[in-house]
C-alpha cells in the first residue's frame, strides 16, 4: 500500500534545514524520530534520485559516527544536511 507524503519536494528545489527536517520527519515510519537507512532510501525514491539505495547507504557510511544505522543525533543530522548539499546537490540553507 502506497502511503502519500504530505511535502513534495523537487530535487533541485531549494529549502531551509528546518524544511529539510519536515521532509524527512515525514518518511520516519515508525515515528521514533530518528531516521534509518530504508527511510532515508524511500525519502530519496521519493525524490526520484537515481540509485537511492546506493546513495542512502553511502550517506550512512559518511553520517552514523556510532555505526548503528541510524540517524539519530543533532550531530548526525547536520553531517546529513552537509551530504545532502555535497553529494545529492541540494539546496539547503540556513533559515
Amino acid at each position: 500500500m502506497a502511503i502519500m507524503r504530505c511535502i513534495r519536494l523537487e530535487p533541485n528545489r531549494s529549502m531551509t534545514i528546518d524544511e529539510f527536517k519536515a521532509w524527512l520527519r515525514t518518511y520516519d515510519d515508525n515515528r521514533d524520530g530518528r531516521i534509518s537507512q530504508q527511510e532515508f532510501q524511500e525519502a530519496l525514491h521519493g525524490l526520484r534520485i537515481w540509485f537511492g539505495g546506493w546513495k542512502a547507504k553511502k550517506a550512512m557510511e559518511a553520517v552514523d559516527s556510532n555505526h548503528n544505522g541510524i540517524i539519530d543525533s543533532a550531530n548526525e543530522m547536520e553531517k546529513l544536511v552537509k551530504f545532502a548539499q555535497k553529494h545529492l546537490h541540494m539546496k539547503i540553507y540556513e533559515s
